[in-house]
């Protein structure tokens, strides 16, 4: 019994610590191996009076591999959302200094795939201006912010079928399409109303010049992200 309840803490302790590296991978700096690489050694310190048995190093070690694996191929995705961020600033980035005007910061956001509602886009602009806003925000204060929202998969767009739902309900004839006049009133009296700018910027996309309607199915065709 009292072999069982050592090796049931032992069991215990090294649990916890995967958990603690889990909590690392999530919350730490993707590139910090070493201090990965060190605390793992802690845990099978040869000068550690506990003798693990074959069993149990071999399960730490194939845990360690595991993780370093988890670490490396984390490291290739935030090289590459880091390669799209910067694309995708450099568009804006007109006077090639690292910086943008803010009011390009939310469609740089949505062109990375991103949807964020009015409020939570001010947010995230308050989060990256400066401590006295200059009216511009720099790259390298965009850069970290907006990694996290893309590994977080924060502000997710709303899916295909939900967006053709919702343009059928204010459908109500089922004529496959909306007037010009009809957008702008539900877009601007109904549930959180589009500012003047959003509005703007849909209706260029969103309407036939020809017919001045919006065939929603085409729209939501075109409006739908592909994530890939």
């Amino acid at each position: 019994m009292f072999i069982f309840l050592i090796a049931q803490q032992r069991t215990h302790w090294i649990l916890s610590q995967i958990q603690f590296f889990l909590y690392f991978l999530k919350k730490k700096s993707f590139s910090d191996v070493s201090l990965f690489r060190n605390t793992f050694l802690f845990i099978i310190n040869p000068e550690e009076e506990t003798v693990l048995s074959k069993g149990w190093m071999s399960f730490i070690l194939l845990t360690y591999v595991e993780c370093l694996w988890t670490v490396f191929s984390l490291e290739l995705v935030v090289a590459e959302y880091h390669r799209k961020i910067k694309e995708a600033f450099e568009v804006f980035d007109h006077e090639a200094n690292n910086t943008v005007d803010v009011r390009e910061i939310g469609t740089i956001i949505r062109s990375l795939g991103c949807c964020p509602s009015e409020g939570e886009l001010h947010d995230l602009i308050a989060e990256v201006e400066e401590e006295e806003p200059t009216g511009y925000i720099r790259y390298e204060k965009f850069l970290p912010v907006m990694t996290e929202v893309l590994l977080e998969r924060r502000y997710r767009p709303i899916p295909e079928d939900t967006l053709l739902r919702a343009f059928e309900v204010l459908d109500s004839s089922k004529r496959g399409f909306l007037t010009r006049e009809e957008l702008i009133k539900y877009m601007t009296e109904e549930g959180e109303p589009f500012s003047q700018e959003e509005m703007e910027e849909m209706l260029s996309a969103a309407v036939d010049p020809e017919s001045n309607s919006i065939h929603y199915k085409d729209y939501i065709a075109m409006m739908v992200v592909d994530e890939s």
